[in-house]
């Protein structure tokens, strides 16, 4: 299902804490949550990253690690012009 909103509900877009600009989306399929790091860069793109299954409460910290690292080599290489 694709909806079109003005502003983003947290429901579907939200910012990790303790994180420089790092945010999940959340995506439904019947009963099953899918969970997909993004960032923004320059506030023009959304680059999408790891994505997961959740199956609890919290968000698993070895995803947001990845998800930081997978950023960071984003961020070098796009300085380096690889981007």
């Amino acid at each position: 299902m694709i909806e079109e909103l003005n502003r983003i509900p947290e429901t579907y877009l939200k910012h990790i804490e303790n994180t420089d600009g790092l945010y999940e989306i959340r995506v439904q399929q019947g009963s099953d949550i899918f969970r997909i790091f993004c960032f923004f860069d320059q506030g023009e793109i959304v680059v999408l990253m790891n994505a997961f299954q959740k199956k609890d409460q919290k968000t698993p910290r070895k995803e947001i690690e990845k998800a930081i690292k997978i950023k960071k080599e984003y961020e070098i290489d796009k300085e380096n012009g690889f981007v």
